[in-house]
């Protein structure tokens, strides 16, 4: 491979805050043209790389997001896929985990890094954050190993000058500059005056699976998230609804529920209607472990699945992957159950 070619570059403009600047005549914040990006972020230039732009219309509020969005996505970096080396998401901040957990599962045989970043502030006021992400993401979307390959061939999320596995993230905070946190899996990169790439870390593709796309998802989860109070009829409502067909469980510590025989009863039912069960601690880090305590043991012998140190959005984009790809619930428990890509800790 030659290392020496330029490298090409596509950012993608979903929507979010990071597109946004003041009109000239209401100073009113609105979408720029991404066509003219290097005029926006003229620093980009100084990296001679061939970037181009891509722009969904209609734009896309992150509270809109929608999988088929998810979608789309897949499909615009699967045609332009051979055309270039890297691709930069831009994306609002409240369903970027989402998204970038749904690509990593979407997108099999991956060998070119898909990089998700957007800002708290727009791009156009004086202390946005959007620049130095913007400018960093690209970077790592277009560096390669000595011998030409990828340097990070993964779906990420670049914020706060910190790389993260998409599929490990999640939102932490709406204001802080450091919006994201991957609490059960370290940066794969840090920048700093240089960027230092936690190589260990990094996921290789198996030059066995070619690159392809899989759109096919199943939207029909749910999430019960246990809390003191919660009723009967909440729990049967959501467990037992007749258009579900898995749950995620969002439970206490290391995976414990209420034993109450009422609930207990309720996710027997569930799981004789042979209904996906998973189970997903609340806690920002840490494991299920069913086993370790007896409120949690009961909810194994009834069959729930663990969905080990999993954040709920991966387990949820992971639910509608394997949902969307296989009709016998089953073979769903089986596959969620390995870790595909990097999402879980075994």
């Amino acid at each position: 491979m030659n290392t020496n070619r330029k490298s090409s570059i596509l950012i993608i403009y979903t929507g979010g805050t990071i597109g946004m600047k003041a009109d000239a005549a209401d100073l009113a914040l609105k979408p720029f043209d991404f066509s003219q990006i290097l005029e926006e972020v003229p620093e980009l230039s100084k990296f001679a790389f061939k970037i181009d732009s891509y722009t969904f219309d209609p734009l896309i509020d992150s509270s809109d997001v929608e999988p088929t969005m998810w979608q789309k996505l897949a499909c615009v970096i699967r045609d332009r896929h051979d055309r270039y080396d890297g691709f930069l998401v831009l994306h609002g901040t409240d369903t970027m985990s989402y998204s970038a957990s749904a690509l990593s599962f979407m997108l099999e045989g991956l060998d070119k890094p898909v990089i998700f970043t957007g800002s708290q502030l727009p791009i156009g006021v004086p202390r946005t954050d959007g620049k130095e992400n913007l400018i960093s993401a690209v970077e790592i979307a277009s560096a390669r190993t000595p011998d030409g390959e990828a340097a990070v061939p993964e779906v990420c999320i670049y914020f706060g000058s910190k790389l993260l596995r998409g599929n490990r993230t999640t939102k932490i905070s709406a204001e802080q500059f450091d919006a994201f946190a991957s609490p059960n899996l370290p940066a794969l990169a840090e920048a700093g005056i240089s960027i230092r790439y936690n190589q260990a870390l990094i996921r290789r593709p198996d030059p066995g699976v070619p690159f392809h796309v899989d759109t096919r998802l199943d939207t029909r989860v749910s999430i019960l998230k246990i809390h003191p109070g919660i009723t009967p009829g909440v729990v049967r409502n959501i467990l037992l609804g007749a258009e579900t067909r898995a749950v995620i469980i969002e439970t206490y510590g290391s995976g414990n529920a209420p034993t109450a025989p009422w609930f207990l009863d309720i996710v027997r039912r569930a799981k004789e209607m042979g209904k996906v069960l998973v189970n997903v601690t609340q806690c920002p880090s840490g494991c299920v472990n069913m086993n370790l305590y007896a409120t949690g043991k009961p909810l194994l012998e009834a069959g729930t699945v663990s969905g080990y140190d999993s954040t709920t959005e991966s387990a949820l984009a992971k639910l509608f992957h394997l949902l969307g790809i296989y009709a016998d619930n089953g073979r769903v428990e089986q596959l969620f159950d390995s870790d595909l890509k990097g999402e879980i800790t075994k």
